[in-house]
């Protein structure tokens, strides 16, 4: 959109809408602010509670810190308080906002007290203010309190002041999110009075606080720091009111100034008066550039010189804003009204008044337009002889082709007119003439155009007027038709240039927009870095045909790898000098900047929210200049790009990487949870039982000692199976599982297992069903014996006593289903899926166990291309299903005797 344009911004237009959506349903947020501890901010935040609990506003306590100050536990005083939740950590107890309890709860406000907080080890979130997100993300307001040093953007400036690094800050985006921030102020020496009195830290800590933090020059720069990041604040409200309003007037609330910069040499001159101007006022300063499509482009002199003023600027700590409007005077005012600029700084006409009538004059345009704006107008250098060059940087020379094409095509009208002279009339002749000039003016541009025009009303005189062959006009009416022509003319290919040049920024701008589009498509179908960083390389190189080199810094330390990681380029110990200082200060370098300008090469950072990820070496080829500043911001868009993608790739590879360690911490806490008990319980049984038989004092009969000794046995029994279930899951895990497969059939298995478990499954039903025609499996019989006897125990242990167990075996079209069932009260609901996981044990489970049986099984099932399922049955119990595939052709079994049965009953 041009900058002189007066509809609304569809972009800002959308955001606002978003922005009011994203309101909508949030909680609201209010922080109480302040230099320092001590100032009185919970203070202030329990006194807005009780009033606002008096207009009937459902106000709870969710955490206060009184740190001891008798005023602020008194002030808490009926407030309804949510209790806190306790951490035990390190053997002490620790309190915290409860979070789940509040989003129970959901108060209407709730007060949480120092939001930079970190929370216990244990606790939902690491930080309080992520507490707080989760709050307002459920609707709740939520009051609280915050330091200026505890602000992140903050934090070099205020270990520069206090000499301490502060560790808990809050992201300014937190802070920006708030809907309302109140400033909580108290002078410094009432402040240290406060402290020597002791109403903000006890006496020992108050000693120690005043002779490190709580120093006087401490505390007014702190104290400064408040109230800028409050004016901040309210001045980016005020702007938000404004837009939102569509108020177009000034509000000279604080002072802005702009500075108008173009490429003369005087706007040098502008940009020091301008910053001279804003230090005394202590006010916000933009430099503004603005690029007219109707004007032409600047020629790469003037182009550099431009760039040079804006880089001065924003070195000296301006705002930098390029504009493109077809009236510089408009833009310059609509971006001054929008901005709320109270001052406006312009230079001196140097050009002669002539030009002023012609073309319109720049300032008086911007003083009658300004409104309560004030205009100041300053000389800027005083050098006289730059200013001869002012009028050779405004537009660009024409070649002297043009002319003789004006030339030629002014001969070339007079031959086609003569030719028809004696079919056509006057008025048809003139439209020849209009014919050239349009191509003319299409071609060369204005100044060929307009000469082409001038020749175009003598060559019509002195050939077709008469009398002919003369430029004397015997008829006055001519004049008229001459001078038409001449305006007409100069219209129409001014018209054109116009169109022309219009058409040249549209086709930068769609090749720009379809180089970015390119990038984001091939970044986005990328997952390496490697790839990531080859595609930004190959898209740059072929955009500003240059060799390009790509350096990325270390995931792990945060350095600059001196590797180059994508693009053809070799670099030397200067090149790789320039990459270490972009990477480093986030600036760029080299060709065509004021920093290492003797470098060969142009290096620019890859930025990422968190400073840079990497540096680009760019080295224009042979006959190239340095980069003009189009190209300098399609470069820093292409990076930005490039640098978010990487951001983004390392960020996804930080979470798969946190949720295998969160997945790992939590089989480590399941395995020492489970093992602890369940070593504990057997080995407790086998000391008791040795205790008891080593006592010389104890008097054991005969069958005392045999239940002990029995005892002693099934106990370590017990412990063989858990230690044998450990070993087994982590050959399992590790794949150092190594199967050794033979032919055999499955109720040899069966009967095996049966066999060890008849103990344990004393007492119950039993009974197997196998088909007639069941081949024999390929599989190493040991391993699946062991399937069989933990399905079985698993059966054993999670049904009743007296419950009846059955396993069936059918052949199937690709192989062998073996299904174990059981008659008892089925699996519980929601868990046939983690049934199989890794100590992973039911709901209510009364069995002992580590929970390693049926992971066991899995592992060695999925071992041998099988599968195996738990569902319940229709008739009640549950069934576990094994599918084995087959595996080739199995060697034939002889046939039993007659009356032998496949049918067993233990």
């Amino acid at each position: 959109m041009r900058a002189d344009d007066e509809r609304p911004d569809p972009t800002e237009l959308l955001d606002r809408v978003k922005a009011e959506q994203a309101r909508e349903g949030r909680g609201a947020l209010k922080i109480f602010f302040g230099a320092a501890p001590g100032v009185g901010k919970t203070y202030s935040m329990l006194e807005s509670a009780h009033r606002l609990r008096a207009e009937g506003i459902d106000v709870v306590v969710g955490c206060i810190e009184t740190h001891g100050r008798k005023e602020t536990e008194a002030l808490v005083g009926d407030l309804p308080m949510l209790p806190r939740k306790v951490i035990e950590h390190r053997g002490a107890k620790l309190h915290e906002l409860d979070l789940e309890g509040a989003l129970a709860k959901h108060p209407g406000v709730l007060l949480v007290d120092e939001l930079a907080h970190t929370n216990a080890p244990g606790s939902v979130h690491k930080k309080r203010w992520q507490d707080v997100m989760d709050l307002l993300d459920a609707g709740i307001d939520v009051h609280t309190t915050l330091n200026v040093q505890h602000v992140e953007s903050l934090n070099d400036v205020v270990r520069e002041v206090t000499g301490i690094r502060v560790r808990e800050t809050v992201p300014d985006a937190v802070i920006e999110r708030a809907d309302d921030i109140e400033l909580v102020d108290l002078p410094p020496d009432e402040l240290l009075q406060r402290l020597g009195e002791g109403k903000v830290y006890v006496a020992e800590q108050a000693e120690r606080a005043k002779e490190r933090f709580f120093r006087r020059g401490n505390l007014l720069a702190l104290r400064e720091l408040a109230l800028r990041r409050t004016a901040q604040r309210v001045d980016a409200d005020v702007q938000a009111y404004r837009r939102d309003h569509a108020i177009d007037a000034t509000w000279a609330a604080g002072e802005r100034i702009l500075v108008c910069v173009g490429p003369a040499p005087a706007s040098a001159g502008l940009v020091r008066a301008a910053r001279r101007m804003a230090g005394g006022l202590r006010a916000p300063w933009i430099a503004v550039s603005v690029e007219s499509p109707s004007s032409g482009g600047l020629p790469a002199d003037a182009q550099r010189r431009l760039d040079g003023h804006l880089a001065l600027a924003e070195s000296l700590g301006a705002e930098v804003a390029r504009l493109a409007g077809d009236s510089v005077a408009v833009s310059l005012l609509s971006f001054a009204k929008k901005r709320n600029v109270t001052r406006i700084i312009v230079g001196k006409p140097t050009h002669s008044r002539l030009r002023d009538i012609l073309r319109g004059s720049l300032v008086d345009t911007i003083v009658r337009g300004s409104g309560s704006i004030d205009v100041l107008v300053t000389s800027g250098s005083d050098d006289v002889g730059e200013r001869s060059d002012e009028a050779r940087t405004l537009a660009p020379a024409t070649p002297m082709t043009g002319y003789w094409a004006a030339l030629a095509a002014v001969a070339i009208a007079t031959t086609a007119s003569a030719l028809v002279q004696r079919y056509l009339d006057l008025a048809d002749l003139v439209m020849l003439y209009l014919l050239a000039i349009v191509g003319v003016a299409v071609r060369w541009g204005r100044g060929p155009s307009i000469a082409t025009a001038a020749l175009s009303v003598l060559a019509v005189d002195f050939f077709f007027v008469p009398p002919f062959y003369t430029l004397a006009v015997s008829d006055t009416r001519h004049f008229l038709t001459f001078a038409m022509m001449f305006l007409v003319g100069i219209f129409i290919s001014g018209l054109m240039l116009r169109i022309r040049r219009q058409e040249r920024a549209s086709r930068l701008r769609e090749e720009r927009t379809a180089s970015l589009y390119a990038l984001a498509r091939d970044l986005g179908s990328q997952r390496s870095e490697d790839a990531l960083v080859e595609v930004a390389a190959r898209q740059v190189e072929s955009m500003f045909d240059a060799k390009v080199a790509l350096l990325v810094s270390d995931p792990e330390t945060g350095r600059l790898s001196e590797t180059v990681r994508a693009g053809g380029e070799h670099l030397a110990g200067q090149e790789l000098t320039v990459a270490r200082w972009v990477f480093e200060h986030g600036k760029p370098a080299g060709l065509g900047t004021d920093t290492l300008a003797g470098a060969q090469v142009y290096a620019a950072p890859v930025p990422v929210s968190t400073g840079q990820v990497g540096a680009l070496v760019l080295r224009p080829r042979m006959g190239h200049g340095p980069l003009d500043a189009e190209q300098r911001t399609l470069l820093e868009a292409l990076l930005r790009q490039t640098g978010l993608a990487v951001e983004r790739g390392r960020l996804a590879e930080e979470a798969r990487a946190a949720a295998v360690r969160a997945k790992t911490e939590e089989l480590r806490s399941s395995l020492l949870s489970a093992v602890s008990h369940d070593l504990r319980t057997p080995l407790a049984g086998i000391t008791g039982a040795a205790t008891t038989l080593l006592d010389p004092i104890s008097q054991l009969d005969p069958l005392q000692r045999e239940e002990m000794l029995t005892t002693i046995c099934e106990e370590a029994e017990r412990l063989e199976r858990l230690v044998g279930n450990l070993l087994d899951m982590t050959r399992v895990d590790s794949g150092g599982l190594q199967i050794k497969r033979e032919w055999v059939p499955v109720e040899e298995m069966v009967g095996s297992a049966l066999t060890r478990l008849e103990k344990k499954l004393a007492g119950r039903p039993i009974s197997t069903r196998l088909d007639e025609d069941l081949p024999l499996v390929s599989v190493d019989p040991v391993l699946f014996e062991q399937v069989f006897i933990n399905l079985l125990e698993n059966a054993a242990k999670h049904t009743p006593p007296k419950c009846a167990l059955e396993i069936r075996a059918e052949r199937s079209p690709d192989g062998v289903v073996i299904e174990v069932r059981d008659d008892g009260p089925g699996l519980p609901k929601g868990i046939e899926e983690r049934i199989f996981e890794k100590f992973f044990r039911g709901p209510g489970a009364r069995a002992h166990g580590v929970g390693l049986g049926l992971a066991i099984c899995k592992g060695i099932v999925d071992a041998h291309g099988g599968t195996i399922t738990a569902h319940n049955r229709p008739e009640g119990g549950a069934t576990f299903r094994i599918r084995l595939p087959s595996e080739g052709e199995a060697p034939t079994v002889p046939e039993e005797p007659p009356g032998s049965s496949r049918e067993m009953k233990p």
